[in-house]
């Protein structure tokens, strides 16, 4: 792991890369040409703010003084409304309320300079820009933190915050709680990334800098935060990467920024050198993708530059949301973070339940390898590839998952961790909108309709599936294990109701616990899966429904080695609906 001054130079050299792109009285960042749902002229602006994540940790860490004044020109003239680069005035839900979040943080950090470098008219013309937060109708969701973090920076920097506009906002998002440290993002929305990045990262910072005026929801936030990083340490594996899903991965190493925030407001969670091995860990395993450009700008994408997998709200410019994750860079050097010797992961459970987040979360290979079996989550907001990102039976920091690149046809139907059907037209759809989903401490169960007359129970035991299938029509049917780089694959074995694929990069098998299906494998399109840009191998299983019920039974075997480990005697009994493992019988119903 590097030290301090390694990452200071690093975060350096990101703002370096970005600076000769400011435009317009270096108001705006200027850095592609492909679009959000807001306009351009908003996207720059959102690339100047979120430039902040990078430079207000540095300036606050005693570095980087030399780029402050080009950000101080910045503010000086977008604030300035009788300028001709104004950042202009805020309408409903408009994006410029999420990166004023950038601003509070900026002022609450103590020794940024950048509100002292202001004249009088200057820091008024900034404070009536960011009040304007406080004015206008947000959606219902995270988006409640941005006016509050608004209030705690006019806070910081000694001006009137209206602690109206704070409790409206926080009270809202009390409706979101589901308790043991998890929120949803919204109600009855999903939960992701976006709890730990923002629901926890932004409360962890208020209850840092509000605890005199609020003492007691401080206090609240913080036993949250306790509660939910015992559940989240589980989202990460030993080699420091993190379990791909949800949306919003575009913003990469944010998913670390709640472990940031812990360190930087001296949260009492795991001991130091675990965290920051963590952290640490996570960001140099980022260092090492190939997710920077060659001008030394971030790209859309996950581990590689890729549009296929970006939501309508991503600009050229967002991916820099990662940067919050770089909090830690405002702990000096003495401090006893950066002190600390770096500590591998706890002792994990092998099978971790997270209830409230619908997801079993299993370490396998020595924790190199984390995946997660998932309840199947919707929103009606219908984010891009969202079957992809949130309705697959299981999610693995290894293999990553696979997008869809349209329906037609089943290698670009995203097949992988998925059970999928076709009225025999090759148009193929599988589990999005969940009927009910139960979980207990051995199983989750989903019922969903990818039509109306076809009916599938779904329960998801480890690395067992096992499906109900009530079909009125007849159905081609093909269900997926996770998906290897094509590029990387090593050998494909087959046997009659099982396929094993073996490549560089590990090792997974699908096997019919009902030996009624034939093996077969999908090799999708390349820029289909997470992970790596190659085309993908999946592993899968196919057959033929007609009208009437059917029980389908599977199970994945996965490694992120180049053997698998010894099977398990398993067998599932239709009749009694009884799942025999080894020595156990666990009946499902």
């Amino acid at each position: 792991m590097r030290a301090r001054q390694e990452y200071v130079e690093m975060a350096r050299k990101w703002l370096v890369s970005a600076i000769p792109h400011l435009t317009r009285d270096n108001t705006r960042l200027d850095v592609g040409n492909t679009s959000a749902q807001y306009p351009a002229d908003i996207a720059g602006i959102e690339g100047f703010a979120r430039l902040l994540w990078i430079l207000s940790p540095l300036l606050s860490g005693g570095e980087a003084s030399d780029y402050r004044e080009t950000f101080i020109r910045g503010i000086r003239h977008g604030c300035d409304p009788k300028h001709p680069d104004y950042w202009g005035n805020l309408v409903d839900n408009d994006q410029r309320c999420v990166e004023m979040a950038a601003f509070g943080v900026a002022l609450a950090l103590p020794n940024t300079g950048l509100w002292n470098e202001l004249t009088a008219d200057e820091q008024g013309n900034l404070e009536r820009w960011l009040r304007q937060s406080a004015e206008i109708q947000i959606p219902d969701n995270n988006w409640h933190f941005f006016p509050v973090l608004v209030q705690v920076g006019l806070k910081c920097v000694g001006l009137h915050y209206d602690m109206m506009v704070i409790d409206k906002h926080l009270n809202a998002i009390e409706s979101f709680w589901l308790g043991n440290g998890w929120y949803s993002d919204g109600a009855g929305k999903p939960r992701d990334y976006y709890i730990s990045s923002g629901f926890h990262f932004y409360s962890l910072l208020y209850s840092h800098f509000m605890q005199d005026a609020d003492p007691e929801r401080c206090l609240r936030y913080r036993h949250r935060a306790r509660q939910f990083a015992k559940d989240y340490i589980y989202y990460f594996t030993s080699d420091g990467n993190a379990i791909p899903f949800g949306r919003s991965l575009t913003y990469r190493f944010v998913q670390v920024a709640f472990w940031s925030a812990v360190v930087w407001t001296g949260l009492d969670v795991f001991t130091l050198p675990i965290v920051k091995g963590v952290i640490l860990r996570h960001l140099d395993w980022w260092l090492a993708q190939p997710f920077i450009d060659p001008e030394g700008l971030f790209s859309l994408g996950y581990t590689y530059p890729n549009l296929v997998m970006t939501e309508d709200y991503n600009s050229p410019c967002s991916p820099w949301w990662a940067c919050k994750a770089l909090l830690i860079l405002a702990l000096p050097e003495q401090s006893a973070f950066w002190q600390a010797e770096s500590a591998p992961l706890p002792e994990p459970e092998p099978i971790h339940p997270i209830k409230e987040a619908g997801q079993f979360v299993v370490h396998d290979d020595e924790n190199r390898h984390a995946w997660m079996l998932m309840s199947g989550q919707y929103d009606r907001n219908n984010f891009v590839n969202f079957d992809a990102k949130y309705g697959k039976f299981a999610y693995s920091s290894h293999f990553g998952f696979t997008l869809e690149r349209g329906l037609y046809g089943i290698n670009h139907a995203a097949c992988d961790s998925m059970l999928m059907f076709s009225e025999q037209d090759n148009y193929w759809r599988g589990r999005r909108e969940c009927e009910a989903v139960e979980m207990t401490d051995t199983l989750i169960r989903s019922r969903w309709l990818p039509w109306s007359d076809v009916a599938v129970t779904t329960w998801l035991i480890g690395h067992i599936r096992i499906h109900r299938v009530e079909t009125a029509r007849t159905l081609e049917c093909v269900e997926g294990g996770f998906a290897l780089n094509r590029h990387q694959l090593i050998d494909t074995k087959t046997a009659q109701h099982e396929v094993t694929l073996r490549a560089i990069s590990g090792v997974c098998q699908i096997t019919d616990l009902l030996a009624g299906r034939q093996p077969e494998v999908v090799t999708t399109p390349p820029n289909s899966n997470i992970l790596y840009a190659s085309p993908g191998e999946i592993p899968c299983l196919r057959s033929t429904l007609t009208p009437g019920t059917h029980w389908l039974a599977c199970a994945i075997n996965a490694t992120s080695l180049l053997w698998l480990p010894p099977p398990v005697a398993m067998a599932f009994d239709c009749e009694n609906q009884a799942l025999t493992l080894g020595a156990k019988t666990l009946e499902i119903l």
